[in-house]
């Protein structure tokens, strides 16, 4: 059904971009990345996020990270991702099937600046093994809210004390 409702949207609101089925799974950004052949930033992930009651939706690199600091800074309160069960019934899609197009509920989506990395991005279609092909301009222009800066990259890992992940424990740095 989700797959169905991503369909439905896209073809009212975005005919010309292409769905991408495949045979392999599309649930991670690994599976995503190898699947699709493209690196695993240009996978765009979306998480279901809460803070404090407010949730939306935060469409992101697929090898970025969101940061707990940037976020409280931002929305001032502390992420938390939803779980399986209220994302499926917020979003109407399955957890590795989850994205900004067709939603059940409405809900904000942001944007996060790491998608202008890259040219073209690929975000999941409403099922495991599914996935769209459109710029980060164009996604901006048909589901965001707006952008903002909430994650850090790969590369930004080798620069401890910087920001920290959700969940995460940073033992490098001095107590």
């Amino acid at each position: 059904m989700s797959l169905e409702s991503v369909r439905a949207w896209l073809a009212g609101h975005a005919p010309d971009l292409p769905l991408i089925e495949v045979a392999e799974s599309t649930a991670t950004v690994d599976a995503a990345a190898r699947a699709l052949g493209v690196e695993p930033g240009r996978i765009a992930k979306t998480l279901a996020v809460r803070v404090k009651d407010d949730v939306f939706l935060l469409v992101a690199r697929g090898d970025a990270r969101l940061d707990n600091i940037k976020t409280k800074a931002e929305f001032a309160g502390r992420p938390r991702m939803l779980g399986p069960e209220e994302t499926l019934a917020l979003t109407g899609h399955p957890v590795g099937g989850v994205c900004p197009f067709g939603l059940a509920t409405g809900l904000p989506v942001y944007c996060d600046v790491s998608l202008r990395d890259f040219d073209r991005v690929y975000p999941a279609a409403g099922s495991l093994n599914s996935s769209v092909a459109v710029t980060p301009e164009r996604l901006f222009e048909l589901v965001g809210e707006r952008w903002v800066d909430l994650c850090r990259l790969p590369e930004d890992d080798r620069h401890p004390g910087e920001g920290r992940d959700l969940g995460e424990t940073r033992r490098d740095l001095p107590p």
